[in-house]
């Protein structure tokens, strides 16, 4: 069964920044667009590289280790749209960020 993990106050991830949680037991990529949070899984599908420390730049997070880019509204690769990682659903209620999981 799937269900809203709370994983942070909304306020301590300003728009255009990342970071890394975990929500139930899954490491998760957290992104603020705009003001939109997004949710993808962490490890980068090319080497397994933390992708909640990489760069984002507009609604892509480009992976700290070697580069490669994905949409974080998606999850798919900028660098082979074939190649992708988890995206999650995730929402924000009374100022906290809620991942779904499960």
């Amino acid at each position: 069964m799937s269900e809203f993990v709370k994983v942070m106050a909304a306020a301590d991830l300003m728009p255009g920044s990342c970071t890394e949680v975990v929500a139930g037991a899954q490491p998760i990529a957290l992104f603020n667009v705009a003001g939109a949070f997004h949710a993808i899984g962490n490890r980068c599908a090319h080497r397994g590289g933390p992708l909640g420390q990489g760069m984002l730049d507009g609604h892509l997070v480009i992976c700290p280790w070697h580069a490669w880019a994905y949409d974080v509204t998606t999850g798919v690769s900028d660098v082979n749209p074939e190649i992708r990682v988890a995206c999650y659903e995730v929402k924000v209620e009374d100022g906290q960020v809620l991942v779904k999981v499960g």
